[in-house]
């Protein structure tokens, strides 16, 4: 009897050992992929309080000696750069609401009506999905110099939803899909057509689906730089990463500013993503549920 109380205890120390070392293993691998990641960005913030010559300095310093704001100074004080800052917000946002507000009302057409074509509208909306955006690029700028939209917002918040607006779709119809259709049937029941049910039932308890999508789209529009770059011409439409771009001059690069403004181009996702980090993964996780 004793003996075999003595093999259960080690059999419980060698498991729990066996746990322990299991999450350390663990840990020491996140914690090895966090400051892979994370570095970049921490030289990129510490730059961004140096100097030009000082960012090259040897041996490197991660704590700069001379911390300034300079570079931040240099941006926010400079209605040129400032611009640009007010024309992502403008694209972005708006391809955001337009984005969400179409795909919504696809989606819930998808998810809850039988219609003529819907199969190969579905093909269609999944295929845009696979074609390289690069490929289109010169076929958009025909597009839009013929249309007369080159070098305007309406041309960059078309151009974007063509990419945005297939995913928000495929996501949205996959996290309608989740809600029972009884829902729908019961406020049919109490009198509300089918859109009352769509916004009054639906969308209140699809929030986690739609932050999810909104801040993909977001993200998208505002990181995006080709179709930026070839559809606009003056400086009063150039974006954040058009901007950047900017200030690789012929002669010299402003890299202390070309890092403060990456920063604060960092910002409205990072804040996004803090603020909305619940809604995003529940949405994700949701919309990614085919029935």
């Amino acid at each position: 009897m004793p003996d075999t109380r003595k093999r259960g205890s080690e059999m419980v120390a060698t498991k729990r050992r066996v746990h322990l070392a299991k999450k350390t293993g663990l840990f020491i691998g996140l914690l090895i992929g966090a400051v892979f990641a994370g570095f970049p960005v921490l030289w990129m913030a510490s730059s961004s309080f140096k100097s030009n010559t000082e960012i090259f300095a040897s041996p490197p310093k991660l704590i700069t000696d001379n911390f300034s704001w300079d570079a931040y100074t240099s941006i926010l004080t400079d209605p040129t750069k400032v611009r640009f800052f007010i024309n992502s917000y403008v694209v972005s946002l708006s391809v955001t609401v337009l984005t969400l507000l179409i795909a919504i009302l696809a989606a819930y057409a998808f998810s809850r009506f039988e219609f003529r074509f819907k199969k190969p509208l579905n093909m269609i909306i999944v295929s845009v999905q696979g074609v390289p955006p690069i490929t289109l690029l010169i076929p958009y700028f025909g597009l839009m110099v013929t249309l007369g939209l080159y070098n305007t917002y309406l041309g960059l918040i078309l151009t974007y939803m063509v990419f945005t607006l297939p995913y928000a779709i495929i996501m949205m119809t996959g996290y309608f899909n989740t809600l029972p259709k009884e829902l729908d049937e019961a406020a049919r029941v109490d009198g509300a057509s089918a859109m009352g049910a769509l916004w009054r039932i639906l969308v209140p308890i699809s929030i986690p689906g739609i932050v999810s999508v909104g801040i993909y789209t977001f993200m998208i529009s505002w990181n995006e730089f080709l179709f930026a770059l070839t559809l606009t011409r003056t400086q009063d439409m150039r974006t954040v990463p058009i901007g950047i771009q900017l200030l690789m001059g012929q002669n010299s690069y402003e890299w202390n500013q070309m890092m403060a403004m990456s920063i604060l181009g960092c910002i409205p996702v990072l804040l996004l993503f803090l603020f909305f980090q619940r809604f995003f993964i529940g949405g994700m996780t949701a919309g990614a549920v085919k029935n």
